[in-house]
């Protein structure tokens, strides 16, 4: 009797957590993160009001919610924020210490490490992710070959996601095929890819491709496919199920493919025409939320992976009045402002108030903790390690807390930024504009910079030697926040790996 009745207790507590967790689900906001690839803080009017494109669903976006000014990537590349946006874990903390995976590239991100999946199912959600996942995951290889009749293990399912519909890597990197939840939708009948001398705009490298994937149809299909999952889910939220929607677009990276009406829209050039579809696409998601009666009940944010691509076209844009990174010196892959300040826009009816504009210091890692706050979920030792809560901010706040930012470029060269002052630990752009970094040393430019944005925000002028006393300053901070495994409060924890950050000659001085 004894057993049978702490058995019965055990039961009716579980039923009661499961019931409490689902109350308090009911009151929560379903939430969409939405992730474009390569659009710059220049290339939409809430971010830049001389932008050349025309963004109106953006703007209405921005008009109904808040805008950040001063919003980073934790890297300037693909698959180092993507693993920092899910995470809320600095990526160079990972065993990735520079570059991105490719379409064949093993999985990163553990199945034991806390995701933005892991935290919302959690909380009640019902968890997916849609677009363009690159970060891994394990196609069947026989002899090096992947075998397409076979599953794929290891993908977004193992981080959280209860489902997931998507491709491996950027639009232009094989292998060119729909994997719904681990399941390979076509078998591959052929190859294909398109030179960078047959369309500038519009290549991708050669691979293998399924029947039902096409290349220029990528970017609506994957919005079709999430107005159609928010369309299924909308009864369920209204019961009181919310749902998290992850949805990495692949546009407007390359291939740069806009369609019509899009096509020749812009009078700039495909690549701003293909800006110009995005910011369409935009519009049918919050249609589709208002016809099915959950717009007012749904947090959207919507941001960039990293700065605008020099695929873009820089040259041409700029004749036409047009700067992809708003001012701001750099683009994708560079240590620069341009390489990692991105748009970031946030909705959320009722709730956050309209045409807010904020300086507050943000970065994607603060993602995680913001949606931790929101769905009540306990901080834990691991899980948003890098990572400040907005929702301050969306109240109208300053500031979130966040004291300091450490960015990342394709070379794996870092830098740190508190306040107005930022220092880049590398000699050159630590990526793909001028100078790269052999060539800076070359020319003998010193091994780090420092600037003061609020009075240089091209990044100009190198203070190094004017403000020794802040470069020790900074070089403690950052290899502070290294070597504690986090950046907020809270235990030490270790880093994936032995992280080398300073640069050739350069050591940190004890204090005084």
């Amino acid at each position: 009797m004894k057993k049978n009745n702490l058995l019965s207790l055990l039961i009716a507590f579980v039923l009661f957590a499961n019931a409490a967790t689902f109350i308090e689900a009911a009151n929560r906001p379903n939430v969409i993160v939405i992730m474009a690839d390569d659009l710059g803080i220049g290339d939409v009017s809430p971010t830049n009001p001389d932008c050349k494109i025309k963004t109106p669903h953006l703007q209405t976006m921005a008009n109904e919610g808040i805008t950040f000014f001063d919003a980073h990537t934790p890297s300037a590349v693909c698959t180092p924020t993507r693993y920092g946006l899910l995470t809320g874990r600095y990526n160079w903390r990972s065993r990735l210490a520079k570059g991105v995976l490719w379409g064949e590239s093993e999985h990163l991100i553990p199945a034991d490490r806390p995701t933005l999946g892991h935290l919302m199912r959690g909380a009640g959600y019902h968890t997916a992710m849609i677009g363009k996942w690159h970060l891994g995951w394990d196609w069947h290889k026989v002899d090096g070959k992947i075998d397409f009749t076979k599953a794929v293990k290891n993908g977004p399912d193992i981080n959280g996601f209860d489902q997931y519909y998507g491709h491996c890597a950027s639009l232009d990197m094989p292998p060119y095929v729909w994997v719904d939840t681990g399941r390979i939708t076509a078998i591959p009948n052929r190859e294909e890819g398109v030179s960078k001398k047959e369309d500038r705009y519009g290549w991708y490298r050669k691979g293998p491709i399924g029947p039902d994937f096409h290349i220029d149809d990528v970017l609506p299909h994957l919005f079709g496919k999430s107005i159609a999952h928010i369309k299924k889910q909308s009864a369920d939220a209204k019961a009181g199920k919310p749902f998290f929607l992850y949805l990495a677009l692949p546009a407007p990276h390359t291939p740069i493919v806009p369609v019509p009406p899009f096509k020749d829209a812009s009078k700039l050039n495909p690549y701003a025409d293909f800006v110009m579809q995005v910011d369409h696409h935009m519009g049918q998601v919050f249609a589709a939320l208002k016809e099915n009666g959950i717009d007012k009940n749904t947090l959207v944010f919507f941001t960039s992976d990293n700065g605008c691509s020099p695929e873009a076209n820089f040259p041409l844009l700029k004749e036409h009045g047009h700067d992809p990174s708003g001012g701001y010196r750099g683009h994708k892959a560079d240590i620069y402002e341009g390489g990692h300040r991105v748009p970031l826009i946030v909705r959320w009816p009722g709730h956050i108030k309209e045409g807010q504009k904020t300086n507050a210091l943000a970065c994607l890692t603060d993602i995680y903790t913001t949606l931790e706050e929101l769905a009540e979920q306990p901080r834990k030792k691991t899980g948003g390690e890098d990572g400040f809560s907005l929702l301050k901010v969306f109240g109208g706040a300053d500031s979130s807390c966040r004291d300091a930012l450490i960015s990342h470029s394709i070379n794996g060269s870092f830098a740190i930024r508190q306040g107005k002052w930022k220092l880049c630990l590398s000699a050159g752009s630590g990526g793909w504009s001028a100078p790269k970094d052999n060539v800076a040393l070359k020319q003998g430019l010193p091994p780090m910079q420092l600037f003061n944005l609020e009075q240089d925000r091209a990044e100009k002028n190198n203070l190094l030697d004017k403000h020794p006393a802040k470069v020790k300053e900074l070089l403690h901070l950052l290899n502070q926040q290294i070597k504690n495994g986090r950046c907020t409060p809270g235990e030490t924890v270790p880093n994936d790996r032995e992280i080398k950050f300073l640069p050739k000659g350069v050591t940190i001085s004890s204090r005084d």
